[in-house]
C-alpha cells in the first residue's frame, strides 16, 4: 500500500504546496482511494501514474474549502474521461447537495453514478480491498478520521471448511480464492467465508483537521501509520497567533509515541512555515518539535511525496 501526497498545505496553496489532499494505492497497484479534495486537486494528479478510471472511492473528512473545492471539478473531469463506473463518496451530509447542486447548475452531467455516505451515519464502507471506518475528531466544524485496513493480507483457501462445506475442488476453487463471489446450484457462497489472512493486515489511520488527537486512540489500535494535521509548532499556538481547531507537532507526536504508533506522517504545515531554514519560521521547526516526542519513523509529508508501506509494517520514507 503506497500514499502519496497530493497537497500538504493548510487553508491557502503556497508556491511549492497545494492544498489537502491524499491518494491511498492499494497494494496490487490497480485502484487507489483519495482522501480530502482541495482547489487543484486534479493538477496534481496529472503529475503522478494515477489515472480516474482507478478511482475506487472519495472521503472528505469535512466541509472546509481547503479539503473539497476541488470536488465538482474532479468528478466532472472524470466523467469528460468517460468513467463508467459507479464512484462511492463517504462524506459529511451536506457535500451531497452542494455538489449535486453544482453539477447542476453548471450542466455537467456524468456518465456514471454518484454514491453518496454521509459520514455521520456512516458505518463502514468496503470492497474486495480495504475496509473503511470513520472517527469523529473535534474541530470548527464536523470532521473526521478514517482508517483503511486490508480486507484480504495474502488469503488462502481455508480447505477444511470447503470440504466440511461439500464445494468441489476444481473452478470454484479458484473462483473464491481469486475473492469472487459464487452461486452453486441456487446456493451463494461468499469468498469472504472461504478465506483465512495469512499475515495481519496492514492498517492506516488518516486524520481530517482536529485538535483532540487522541480521539483517534481506538482508531490506531493495530495501525503501522497515523497522517495527521501538525499544522503549527506549540511555539506558536503558545504566542496565540493560532485560530482553534488544530493540532500542533508536539501534540500529535506526543499522542503517536502514547500509542506506539511505528510510523507518523504529520501534513497539513500552516503557509508560514517556509522551506527554506532561516528564513523565519521554518518546516525544520515541526520536525524538530515532533522529534523530540516521538521515537519512531517520523516523516513531514511533502507534495507528490510517495510513501510504501510494506507487509511488514515498514514504512519506506524518502532518503534525504
Amino acid at each position: 500500500m503506497d500514499l502519496l501526497f497530493l497537497g500538504t498545505s493548510s487553508g491557502t496553496p503556497t508556491r511549492a504546496r497545494n492544498v489537502s489532499g491524499i491518494a491511498l494505492v492499494e497494494g496490487s497497484g490497480k485502484g487507489w482511494y483519495l482522501i480530502d479534495c482541495g482547489e487543484a486537486t486534479q493538477h496534481q494528479l496529472l503529475r503522478t501514474p494515477l489515472t480516474l478510471h482507478g478511482l475506487r472511492a472519495i472521503c472528505i473528512t469535512h466541509v472546509h474549502g481547503d479539503h473539497c473545492y476541488g470536488l465538482p471539478g474532479l468528478l466532472a473531469s472524470a466523467g469528460m474521461a468517460r468513467r463508467q463506473e459507479p464512484l462511492d463518496i463517504i462524506a459529511p451530509a451536506a457535500i451531497e447537495g452542494w455538489v449535486r447542486t453544482t453539477l447542476q447548475m453548471s450542466q455537467s452531467g456524468l456518465p456514471y453514478e454518484l454514491r453518496f455516505h454521509a459520514t455521520e451515519q456512516f458505518q463502514q464502507w468496503r470492497n474486495a480491498q480495504v475496509i473503511v471506518t470513520a472517527t469523529a475528531l473535534s474541530h470548527r466544524v464536523p470532521s473526521w478520521g478514517f482508517a483503511f485496513t486490508e480486507a484480504r493480507p495474502d488469503p488462502r483457501l481455508d480447505i477444511a471448511r470447503l470440504e466440511r462445506d461439500g464445494i468441489p475442488r476444481g473452478p470454484i476453487w479458484g473462483q473464491l480464492a481469486r475473492g469472487n463471489d459464487v452461486d452453486l446450484e441456487g446456493r451463494a457462497l461468499r469468498s469472504d467465508h472461504y478465506l483465512l489472512p495469512t499475515r495481519p493486515p496492514r492498517r492506516l489511520v488518516i486524520g481530517g483537521d482536529n485538535d483532540r488527537p487522541e480521539l483517534l486512540r481506538e482508531a490506531c489500535h493495530g495501525a503501522q501509520v497515523l497522517v495527521h494535521e501538525a499544522t503549527y509548532t506549540q511555539a506558536v499556538a503558545q504566542a496565540g497567533k493560532t485560530e482553534f481547531g488544530h493540532s500542533t507537532a508536539a501534540q500529535v507526536a506526543e499522542f503517536a509515541q502514547s500509542v506506539g504508533l511505528p510510523n507518523l506522517v504529520l501534513t497539513h504545515f500552516s503557509p508560514r512555515y517556509q522551506n527554506q531554514p532561516g528564513r523565519g519560521l521554518s518546516i525544520e521547526d515541526i520536525r524538530a518539535e515532533a522529534a523530540h516526542c516521538f521515537s519512531g519513523t517520523l516523516v513531514l509529508a511533502e507534495d507528490l511525496l510517495r510513501l510504501h508501506l510494506d507487509t511488514q509494517g515498514t514504512l519506506h520514507a524518502p532518503e534525504r
